[in-house]
């Protein structure tokens, strides 16, 4: 290498040392809760202007994200329900619920049969005549020995959980006129089963 390159090389070095300077790493600044002196109120951290509201978390649907209006649950869901709806909410309840009130609502579900308290099943009377927003509300909020799932469930989640519970409900209470015609025989011979095992015995 040439005489003339080395000393390029030496200034170039020189050059960028230069910018590295140790007041970049002791530039004013406040850490968080220091005191300041600059504000009146002594405090570095400043409170956020009034009405300030985190992008994506205005929540002016008080229905929506409460279950509730007027202070009363609300007793229809405030979303279309469809079958991905509903195949949401079964996916969301065998994730979050069914560990506690087993698959099928019934309150015995694998943490129920290693010692935990058992929860109510969703099929007593009692559970089946509250309205919707109830559901909504124990799944964000939490209710006796249940934690509150607002910050592992999202709000349509939690709707969809809530339909889904409704249709478990139905599924043991649906009269049998509304079960369609073709489907009927299949509903007989799953009861005559049963009566015919327990007539053997």
């Amino acid at each position: 290498m040439s005489l003339r390159a080395w000393a390029a090389l030496v200034l170039l070095a020189g050059l960028a040392g230069a910018g590295c300077r140790q007041d970049m790493h002791d530039q004013p600044k406040y850490r968080p809760l220091r005191e300041s002196e600059m504000f009146a109120d002594g405090r570095s951290a400043r409170p956020l202007v009034e009405g300030t509201v985190a992008r994506g978390s205005l929540r002016e649907d008080t229905a929506y994200f409460t279950g509730k209006s007027g202070g009363q649950y609300l007793t229809r869901i405030p979303v279309e329900i469809t079958p991905a709806l509903l195949a949401r909410g079964q996916e969301r309840f065998q994730i979050f619920c069914s560990p506690c009130h087993g698959r099928t609502g019934r309150g015995d579900g694998m943490v129920v049969q290693r010692g935990y308290k058992a929860p109510s099943s969703y099929h007593v009377d009692r559970l089946r005549a509250l309205p919707i927003g109830y559901f909504y509300d124990v799944i964000t909020n939490g209710f006796a020995t249940m934690p509150d799932y607002a910050s592992q469930v999202p709000p349509a989640d939690r709707w969809a959980i809530a339909a889904y519970i409704r249709v478990l409900q139905f599924s043991q209470h649906a009269p049998v006129a509304e079960i369609p015609a073709e489907r009927r025989p299949q509903l007989e011979a799953s009861i005559a089963a049963p009566a015919a095992e327990a007539h053997q015995r």
